[in-house]
């Protein structure tokens, strides 16, 4: 009895065993088209709340798809795609003639679509009554001859000027060093946390801290008319003219990124380099198409294709 006990046991074992086998041979089986397969990308941790909304869509339409996002700095993220570990990133940049060359050289002929447009957000502390800045305020706060909130607002009391990024090769980072500071390397109190959500947390915490985010970042999800950000945090307001005042001074709004007079923002890329055949070119497909830019442009940034009507109201007309 005991011996005939034993045997249904492994009988039963072998069955689930043999169950999982087909179950794992299947996923491995499913064939990669633009629809279905199994698949890794590389996105800039700046722009993981866009891209987790685009991914979720796109697999509850194509349940045979499964995209695996690894969420990195952008310099991580580019160095997969040239060494080929991943067919497809997205990132806040596009590529240069040599990178492209060099690809090319390795057989790879890369599919570079523009999807978006979002602002470098600066975020300060609820407590912080300074909430105007200029570019050539940020320029001497990111090379260190500004140090203390005192040389912003002369009678601030917030003391040491703290500058706070998400990582040490984030696109932030890079933006930063190419845009604002005209090619000088970031100096003063800089710090960088692991990551955006970090930032988010330091700056809520620390009064005397500014924090250098991507606007997708930053809004209130209860919010869908995108008209406000998010309670943890202010955001300050941006001027490209000498002097800032509130008649001339941004927040990355999407009207102020459609209009062009919000001072700090950046184009977002796909940049793909499997064939047309292939889910990471039917992923980029859907995101540039007329559903998955609905969807950027529902979550408060700009797309790069879907219309967006600025509408101005005036009063007392």
């Amino acid at each position: 009895m005991k011996r005939a006990f034993v045997l249904i046991l492994c009988g039963v074992a072998f069955i689930f065993a043999s169950c999982n086998r087909n179950k794992q041979q299947q996923g491995n089986t499913i064939e990669n088209t633009t629809t279905s397969g199994v698949i890794t990308i590389c996105v800039d941790e700046t722009l993981k709340p866009i891209i987790e909304e685009e991914i979720e869509v796109f697999e509850g339409l194509y349940p045979k798809a499964n995209i695996i996002p690894k969420y990195t700095s952008e310099v991580t993220a580019f160095n997969k795609l040239f060494a080929d570990s991943v067919k497809l990133i997205v990132a806040t940049r596009s590529l240069t003639d040599e990178e492209i060359q060099s690809l090319q050289a390795n057989n790879l002929y890369p599919k570079v679509s523009k999807i978006a447009i979002d602002g470098v957000a600066l975020i300060t502390n609820r407590n912080n009554p300074d909430s105007l800045v200029t570019l050539d305020q940020l320029r001497d706060i990111f090379t260190g001859k500004i140090t203390k909130w005192n040389q912003l607002n002369p009678k601030s009391r917030m003391g040491d000027l703290e500058v706070v990024f998400d990582n040490t090769n984030s696109s932030t980072v890079r933006y930063v060093i190419e845009n604002i500071n005209k090619g000088q390397e970031l100096t003063g109190n800089i710090k960088a946390t692991h990551d955006n959500e970090g930032v988010i947390d330091y700056v809520s915490k620390v009064p005397n801290a500014i924090g250098v985010i991507g606007s997708n970042w930053i809004g209130n999800q209860s919010d869908t008319t995108n008209l406000s950000f998010n309670d943890l945090i202010q955001v300050m307001l941006v001027s490209a003219d000498p002097i800032a005042f509130n008649g001339n001074s941004y927040q990355p709004f999407q009207a102020y990124l459609a209009m062009q007079i919000y001072p700090l923002s950046r184009e977002i890329y796909m940049i793909c380099t499997s064939n047309r055949n292939s889910l990471p070119y039917g992923f980029t497909s859907f995101v540039s198409s007329d559903k998955g830019q609905r969807i950027i442009l529902k979550s408060g940034i700009l797309p790069a294709k879907q219309p967006l009507r600025v509408v101005n109201v005036r009063e007392n007309l």
